[in-house]
């Protein structure tokens, strides 16, 4: 049974969510602000956490840039309807996924089986390599130059999308699919924030070009290097 922690100051929310995900196979826990929140979700006894952004004292972002600081565990964040400039800072700060509020419970269900499912569905003992990048899917580690990359869960997830179909461009929608678990939706800058946050993380080759290239329109590719 997969155990997620609900952070959020809304009680009756919290109630009415953690009704719902329990009676859908999931142990929960609920806490109402952000620093018993980030206490939780360090102790290392949690698969996934679902955090509202919008908390008095310590916000959800403030919790989710800690979180991050220590832990890869999936974070899906609870939005404002509409706010975006807190949905993009989010995933910039490494959340894996978002819904906006009010939040319709099937589909955070949905969210976090994704993501949880994407966590646990990796294949043991196989090794993928190009160039200076080494993937190891089985235990969900990256490697570039032989320097450990700190990936979140999705972050992995996509670029494991890209490197599988090298030298071939994948549109947005296919990641979209394949690295979140849903469709791409009208105006979703989603998996532009998170290939900013790879290449930011990858760094440049010997030519000064990242190895993660933009197909204008179309979507992404990782390039063959040596």
């Amino acid at each position: 049974m997969n155990r997620v922690l609900l952070v959020d100051d809304d009680t009756e929310l919290c109630e009415m969510l953690g009704d719902y995900l329990r009676a859908e196979g999931f142990d929960v826990l609920i806490e109402h602000d952000a620093e018993s929140g980030i206490r939780i979700a360090l102790g290392g006894d949690v698969d996934a956490v679902v955090l509202d952004i919008m908390m008095p004292g310590r916000s959800g972002l403030d919790a989710l840039r800690e979180i991050r600081q220590q832990s890869l565990l999936p974070v899906v964040m609870l939005t404002a309807k509409g706010d975006d400039v807190d949905r993009i800072v989010g995933l910039e700060l490494g959340a894996d996924d978002y819904l906006p509020k009010p939040c319709n419970p099937r589909e955070l269900v949905a969210r976090l089986r994704a993501v949880l499912r994407r966590t646990a569905s990796a294949r043991l003992g196989e090794e993928i390599k190009i160039g200076h990048l080494t993937l190891k899917p089985g235990e969900r580690l990256a490697e570039w130059a032989g320097e450990s990359l700190p990936l979140t869960s999705t972050e992995f997830n996509l670029l494991e999308t890209l490197v599988r179909s090298v030298g071939h461009v994948v549109d947005k929608n296919e990641l979209s699919e394949r690295a979140l678990g849903h469709p791409l939706a009208r105006y979703d800058r989603s998996v532009d924030v998170h290939i900013s946050n790879l290449r930011r993380k990858l760094g440049t080759l010997e030519d000064g070009r990242s190895p993660i290239q933009t197909v204008r329109g179309v979507g992404y590719q990782f390039i063959e290097h040596h």
